[in-house]
């Protein structure tokens, strides 16, 4: 028998797995409440509302995969390592979070349903806007460290960049799973970010450095 604690990570796990197969709106508490094997009373004893659960997995799911972002924006990696191991873990992380059977490619759950939902879920899009600018953060600190190393042929701004580059990825990532076109996102994705960035020309042809195998990183 599950203690309180063990519930309610239970709860916040089944929602987001549950929010990488089905839209937000297609799932109800019935629906989270059968595949993690609680009652609605469990259910309501720890959140207010549906809204409430995904805004918590969505928060949940993030703080466990900050540490490998942390990783790869780690000052001790240089700019160019941390941009090239950053697209990396983004194409590597397609197939291992695909849904079998329907797609490679995976596109942030929460950012997706914060597109979704009207202005009466606020927990939600208020959820979907934090995590977005947290992500947005660490691609500033890599911009600023490339454009402080000379590396970009533009004087853009730092903040703007970063935030082109987040919209980017996940304009690509909807794109590659309407198409169900895993090698055109691993094309386009560097591409893209390059230009994008105004990477100096005679940077884009060096040969990335591998990414670790990295777990999945939600937010993207």
């Amino acid at each position: 028998m599950r203690n309180a604690a063990e519930t309610r990570t239970k709860l916040l796990e089944t929602a987001i797995q549950l929010l990488w197969t089905s839209s937000y709106h297609d799932i109800g508490v019935s629906d989270v409440c059968k595949h993690a094997g609680v009652t609605k009373g469990a259910f309501y004893h720890h959140f207010d509302s549906k809204a409430a659960l995904f805004a918590a997995s969505a928060r949940h799911h993030w703080d466990k995969g900050k540490d490998e972002l942390r990783s790869i924006f780690c000052p001790e990696n240089a700019p160019l390592d941390q941009l090239n191991r950053y697209i990396e873990l983004i194409i590597n992380k397609q197939k291992k979070a695909g849904v079998p059977g329907d797609t490679e490619i995976c596109v942030c759950p929460i950012f997706t349903a914060g597109g979704q939902v009207g202005p009466e879920d606020v927990e939600i899009q208020d959820c979907s806007r934090e995590l977005a600018n947290e992500q947005i953060k660490y691609l500033a600190s890599m911009v600023r460290g490339l454009k402080g190393e000379g590396m970009l042929s533009g004087d853009a701004d730092v903040t703007t960049l970063a935030r082109l580059v987040f919209q980017y990825i996940h304009g690509v990532l909807a794109y590659g799973k309407v198409f169900g076109d895993l090698d055109t996102v691993r094309s386009d994705l560097r591409k893209g970010i390059y230009r994008i960035l105004d990477l100096r020309c005679e940077l884009r042809n060096l040969v990335p450095n591998k990414a670790p195998s990295l777990g999945v990183v939600s937010a993207i």
